[in-house]
């Protein structure tokens, strides 16, 4: 999930660059969602790893 994360942001970025504004927004937000949705996987999958030990 993370690399789909940071596909977006290069995809954002690559429109940031070329002016393409909605496009841009739209690929910054869908990275920015997933890179939370990620965090919070990892956050519960680091929990659950320390309370089987």
């Amino acid at each position: 999930m993370l690399r789909w994360a940071l596909i977006f942001f290069v995809v954002a970025i690559i429109a940031a660059i070329f002016g393409f504004g909605g496009i841009a927004a739209g690929a910054a937000s869908i990275a920015k969602i997933l890179f939370f949705i990620f965090v919070v996987l990892f956050l519960i999958s680091l929990i659950s790893g320390l309370l089987r030990r």
